[in-house]
């Protein structure tokens, strides 16, 4: 089960070597060109959790992010591949894979332009309520498209669930993990998150957060000890996210971050 779209992979096109999981961009049988986020690669499929998880939050915040699409992956289609690093990727990743729509003529953010300042803040927040550590002046991940400021790559996120396999874990420590903006890339616009916290915390509710969960792809959840179920396991992500929205928020970029 997944609220997002499935497509099916028709040709792998070529591998992104910018990052270490290796996404490649690949064709799919509705005619759309996508990166894919491979299931079999890095940390596994809880990284595409994060991924759909704050590209869904992102969109309740009016960030923009590329539309996110289920990839279905024939291993068949390693045969054609002549590099076996990508080979051995495609046939581990056989399924249900993480596409996101490639955007054409996109380009990397600099950060020596000015962004919107509340864009640039709702962003920010989001990084930090999410808890994501790789938005740095050295790795900004985000693209301007169509001179439309994007925020991509959110696996880096709610690193809370990579200690699941030993344990529940505590929302209430969650809430409480304060947030380092020294290298984020709009630590700039830290008064600017602040100026609109509480509307954004609002956006967030009990009923927004559970329908973001329901398009995460039930193949990508890993039973956890008192979760072993996917609807187990959303409720356990809305409860982490719940906590940290109304944990009195000690995780907010403190005014004046840049100075």
């Amino acid at each position: 089960m997944s609220g997002l779209e499935q497509v099916r992979v028709t040709r792998y096109v070529t591998p992104l070597r910018e990052g270490g999981s290796l996404p490649g961009i690949v064709e799919a049988d509705d005619l759309g060109t996508y990166v894919c986020k491979f299931r079999g690669a890095g940390q596994g499929p809880r990284v595409l959790v994060a991924e759909v998880i704050v590209a869904g939050l992102a969109r309740l915040l009016d960030i923009p992010t590329p539309d996110q699409v289920v990839l279905d992956l024939d291993p068949q289609i390693a045969r054609y591949e002549a590099d076996e690093e990508v080979q051995d990727l495609l046939n581990a990743s056989a399924g249900l894979n993480l596409g996101i729509d490639f955007l054409p003529g996109s380009f990397g953010y600099d950060p020596t332009t000015e962004p919107d300042p509340a864009l640039a803040g709702r962003v920010l927040w989001l990084d930090a309520f999410t808890a994501n550590v790789d938005r740095s002046w050295r790795n900004p991940n985000l693209l301007v498209w169509r001179d439309t400021l994007q925020a991509i790559d959110h696996g880096a996120s709610l690193y809370f669930h990579h200690s699941w396999p030993g344990g529940p874990g505590d929302p209430e420590r969650f809430a409480r993990q304060p947030y380092d903006v020294s290298e984020h890339v709009l630590r700039a616009y830290a008064d600017s998150a602040r100026a609109q916290d509480e509307q954004l915390a609002a956006r967030l509710d009990d009923a927004a957060l559970t329908a973001v969960l329901a398009d995460v792809c039930d193949d990508w959840f890993e039973p956890a000890p008192g979760a072993e179920t996917p609807d187990a396991l959303r409720e356990r992500y809305v409860a982490f996210l719940a906590a940290r929205r109304d944990g009195g928020r000690p995780w907010l970029p403190p005014a004046g971050a840049d100075a």
